[in-house]
C-alpha cells in the first residue's frame, strides 16, 4: 500500500458483535488485571465530562496531524455502528481534534464514542448529550482541515498499540485495549475475575476474608517488624 502518510484502509476484521456485547459492563480495572497489568492507555486519556460512562466497541483508528481533523471526518463518513473511533494526534495539547458537532454527528451514525490522544473542547455540551468521549485534555482552539492522515492503520493512543479492529473498553478509571484476537479468552478471564471479586466482597462483611497472606508474603520478603 503506497502513498504512507495520506492514506485510507477501509475494510478490517472487526471483535464478533456477540463478544463486544458481553464486555459491556466489565470495569477496565479487571480487564487490566488480567492482561498483565499492561495494555491500559496513559493516565492522561480520561472520559470528559461525565460520571458512571462505560465506553465498548471495536477500534476505528485514525491517525493525524496534531492541528488538524481533516481524516477524522472522513472516519465519521466510513466508520460502523458500534466502532469507537480512536484518534492518535501525538498527544499535542495544541489544537482540538473535535468537539460537540462531530459527537452529534457520530451519535446520529451509531459510532460508539471517540478515544482521542489529544485535546476536545465544547465539553460541556458533550457532557449533557452523554456521548462517550476519552481525552487528553481541552483546548478552545479549533482543528485545521488540510491533512495528512491515515485510517485504519497501527496507531498509538495513550502510550499503546492500537489495531483497527482491536476491542476497546474505557469507563471512569481509564481506557483498555484488547487485541482482537485474545478478546475472547479475555472476556472469560474478566468475568472469572469480577466472581473472585464479589466472593472477596463478601467475605469482608462476613468478617471472614484470610489477611495471612500479608505476613506471609512480607516474611518471604524478608521484611523485618518491629514492635
Amino acid at each position: 500500500m503506497g502513498n504512507i502518510g495520506f492514506r485510507i484502509r477501509k475494510h478490517f476484521e472487526r471483535v464478533d458483535p456477540v463478544i463486544v456485547k458481553e464486555f459491556q459492563g466489565i470495569a477496565t480495572a479487571n480487564i487490566g488485571d488480567v492482561m498483565g497489568r499492561l495494555w491500559a492507555m496513559d493516565h492522561t486519556i480520561k472520559p470528559i465530562g461525565q460520571r458512571g460512562i462505560h465506553l465498548v466497541g471495536s477500534a476505528f483508528t485514525v491517525r493525524t496531524h496534531p492541528s488538524d481533523n481533516l481524516l477524522v471526518h472522513k472516519a465519521m463518513d466510513l466508520a460502523q455502528p458500534g466502532d469507537v473511533i480512536v484518534i492518535d494526534a501525538f498527544g499535542d495539547m495544541g489544537n482540538a481534534i473535535l468537539g460537540e458537532i462531530m459527537c452529534h454527528y457520530a451519535k446520529t451514525k451509531g459510532i460508539s464514542g471517540y478515544v482521542v490522544d489529544g485535546p476536545v473542547r465544547d465539553i460541556e455540551g458533550i457532557a449533557k448529550m452523554g456521548f462517550p468521549v476519552f481525552s487528553k485534555g481541552v483546548s478552545p482552539r479549533g482543528p485545521y482541515k488540510e491533512g495528512p492522515g491515515e485510517i485504519n492503520m497501527t496507531i498509538s493512543c495513550g502510550n499503546v498499540p492500537v489495531e483497527p479492529g482491536d476491542l476497546i473498553v474505557g469507563d471512569g478509571d481509564g481506557v483498555m485495549v484488547v487485541p482482537k484476537e485474545e478478546a475472547a479468552i479475555v472476556l472469560e478471564k474478566a468475568k472469572a475475575q469480577e466472581r473472585q471479586e464479589g466472593a472477596i466482597i463478601q467475605s469482608i462483611y462476613e468478617g471472614k476474608w484470610d489477611r495471612s497472606w500479608v505476613d506471609d508474603c512480607l516474611n518471604q520478603k524478608g521484611c523485618t517488624i518491629l514492635d
